[in-house]
């Protein structure tokens, strides 16, 4: 059976990611650990540690991308909340055992390995879920 193991990260939609590092970066001293393009989510996100998790300050690289339609309507903020798992293949196999809404029914893979999948807000009293599987 799969099983959470942590919060990879908690990931924050911004407009400006230098205005929100000001405040994660220059006001509460997180290190910038680095910013990368995400092509496949039309994004650039940047990664600050925090303990063993990272807070990840997400901006849509497109006007029409799911995200940027995201901050259109609801503003910079809290976006989703990251989970790890062991197995994020059998992770979604259980929750829509359980008759839990997913927006993804099988895992979606990053250029360097990374199994991931997100859960809908539906089925999570509200938060949108992204379930991580490192690559291994």
């Amino acid at each position: 059976m799969s099983i959470s193991t942590r919060i990879n990260h908690i990931a924050l939609v911004v407009d400006d990611p230098e205005v929100a590092l000001r405040f994660w970066r220059d006001g509460l001293g997180l290190a910038l650990e680095c910013t990368e393009a995400v092509p496949e989510q039309a994004a650039e996100v940047s990664f600050l540690p925090l303990g063993e998790s990272h807070v990840e300050l997400v901006r849509p690289t497109t006007a029409d991308s799911g995200l940027a339609k995201y901050l259109a309507k609801r503003g910079p903020g809290m976006h989703h909340v990251c989970v790890e798992v062991d197995d994020v293949g059998a992770m979604l196999e259980r929750l829509k055992a359980g008759g839990f809404r997913l927006i993804d029914e099988s895992p979606r893979v990053r250029a360097n390995g990374t199994r991931y999948a997100f859960i809908h807000p539906e089925a999570t009293s509200g938060v949108l879920v992204e379930l991580y599987e490192s690559a291994r």
